[in-house]
């Protein structure tokens, strides 16, 4: 029977993802100065405030309030009538030392024998269903919002869109689990003021409409045939948005993770991702997860897949990994014997995830919004400043969890 399933997005002008971008903006500047940095920072972003905590061990110092101003400023809160801009929010540090009885579990004397940064399970999922393996409706979700962030620093055809926004898409499905149609999209978007409500509704769904989707069409016509004359738009539903951002509503880090990975698709095992340096393995094994299940389902294996590892907080070794091909697997093998093959494949340990993925260098501020998972691969070079002058500038690869680098050895272990 046909069926509907919807993912959300949020902007990078979301409280929550504020919060998000901070805090890996953060980890960024310590790993440029000290790759063996120790961080887990968290922050929460208010009406005019913002305040940072967490623990970090590291040899360097950072001016962690003009960083967070950086990140605050280059999200588009530059006006006081928002009530939260980058030169004139207060901001608080409560950063302190990384607690030495939880460094004892990670660090050891054999780099190979690092212990993960805590116990719990993470999951990676991938699906043949869109170019980037990733659940459609999330990265419909996501395109909206990109699309809408450059509409309003474009300042051209629509100019009155503030930083704050949401979307949604709904599509429906066949029996036989293919997308066939858009069945409804919701976008929020925050606005300056208008005199009049009611004009100010009708302009903004028809500029949304006429103008935003056109775009969309567009720069992803992978997706043309989705759209239809009979899509149900919810445009700024609840009316008037113009309280938005931290004044709307405060924002704390970690409080969009299916944003953050696939939306509602697959599982997820209840880790953030923003704020945590590469040894918290709820960041670092759940990028391994999705890089096993993209190069999984690239190879041939099977259409879709989710990938699960477990762990004990300071024990290299996962406790377990398991692989679900929701019986789409295209070789004579259970899930369980699939699983084991993938063992000897990918080695799991955090140490080796770390260098596979290359993932103690400073790449996660591109993480922070739009979702970590579906991005494309790139190589870009970063300038980074700390008090008394000193400058880095580093060259890395971003997103290396997209990479399908492993294709060619999935096919060979499974003979395809």
């Amino acid at each position: 029977m046909a069926y509907l399933f919807t993912s959300e997005s949020v902007s990078e002008g979301h409280p929550d993802k504020v919060a998000d971008q901070i805090s890996d903006a953060l980890i960024d500047n310590f790993l440029a100065f000290d790759a063996d940095s120790k961080v887990a920072c968290e922050t929460l972003v208010t009406t005019g405030q913002v305040i940072l905590a967490g623990e970090v061990k590291s040899n360097t110092y950072l001016d962690v309030q003009q960083i967070a101003r950086d990140v605050i400023k280059k999200i588009g809160y530059t006006k006081s009538e928002y009530m939260f801009e980058a030169n004139s929010c207060g901001i608080l540090s409560a950063i302190h030392e990384q607690s030495a009885d939880i460094n004892q579990g990670v660090d050891r004397a054999s780099k190979e024998e690092q212990g993960a940064g805590d116990q719990g399970m993470m999951f990676g999922y991938a699906t043949n269903e869109t170019e980037n393996y990733m659940p459609l409706a999330l990265d419909l979700s996501h395109a909206i919002l990109i699309e809408l962030a450059n509409l309003r620093r474009e300042n051209n055809e629509i100019k009155y869109l503030r930083p704050d926004a949401k979307s949604q898409v709904t599509l429906e499905y066949s029996d036989d689990n293919k997308p066939v149609r858009i069945d409804a999209i919701v976008i929020s978007t925050q606005h300056d003021d208008f005199d009049q409500e009611a004009a100010m509704l009708a302009k903004i769904k028809s500029d949304l409409v006429s103008i935003l989707i056109p775009r969309i069409k567009a720069k992803y016509p992978q997706y043309a045939h989705l759209f239809n004359d009979n899509i149900t738009y919810h445009i700024n539903p609840t009316g008037k948005f113009v309280i938005g951002g931290p004044h709307g509503d405060t924002g704390l880090t970690g409080r969009k993770i299916i944003v953050d990975t696939y939306g509602g698709k697959g599982a997820h095992g209840g880790g953030a991702f923003s704020g945590k340096d590469p040894s918290k393995v709820d960041r670092s094994a759940a990028y391994a997860t999705r890089h096993i299940a993209k190069n999984l389902v690239a190879a041939g294996l099977c259409d879709e897949v989710l990938v699960q590892v477990s762990y004990a907080i300071g024990v290299a070794k996962p406790t377990s990994i398991n692989v679900n091909t929701y019986g789409t697997s295209k070789v004579s093998l259970t899930d369980g014997e699939i699983s084991k093959v993938v063992e000897g494949i990918f080695d799991m340990r955090p140490y080796f995830i770390e260098q596979r993925l290359k993932l103690r260098n400073p790449i996660y501020s591109e993480t922070a919004a739009y979702g970590h998972m579906g991005r494309t691969p790139e190589t870009v070079t970063k300038i980074f400043s700390a008090p008394g002058g000193l400058t880095k500038t580093v060259t890395v690869d971003l997103f290396t969890w997209e990479k399908l680098d492993f294709v060619d050895a999935v096919k060979t272990a499974f003979k395809l």
